[in-house]
């Protein structure tokens, strides 16, 4: 993905990527600060009703690279705990297919426009 800047001169997004699940679509992006220190959004977006109106309910973590390795070591040990003590009998390759596949069906309109960026009043977020 090509790098993007705003106004200042300040680069933005270095590299986005896009998981589309289901009702939900998660993205991960990597930004710099002013001074190049490189950090990972990690973005929840759900389409929601209110209104009458179509509205995008959006919760984003902000992990940095002094968090990296922890975040990443209890991320894999929370997977295979699901895996391997709480779910044993079941076979996750089955939900890789269905992602490939429902990937390649769903068109992008719904999320093309879509931008992971937040204005103030989305900073008080309420977790479910």
């Amino acid at each position: 993905m090509e790098e993007k800047r705003v106004n200042n001169g300040q680069k933005e997004e270095l590299f986005s990527k896009r998981i589309r699940a289901g009702k939900r679509t998660y993205f991960i992006d990597v930004r710099a600060t002013r001074g190049d220190d490189f950090y990972l959004t990690i973005t929840e977006s759900k389409k929601r009703l209110r209104n009458g109106n179509y509205v995008y309910e959006k919760h984003k973590i902000f992990l940095y690279k002094e968090d990296f390795a922890k975040f990443t070591e209890a991320l894999q040990e929370a997977i295979e705990h699901i895996k391997n003590d709480l779910m044993p009998n079941v076979d996750f390759s089955q939900f890789e297919k269905k992602s490939e596949e429902l990937d390649s069906h769903l068109l992008d309109d719904d999320f093309d426009s879509l931008s992971t960026e937040f204005s103030a009043e989305d900073s008080d977020l309420k977790w479910d």
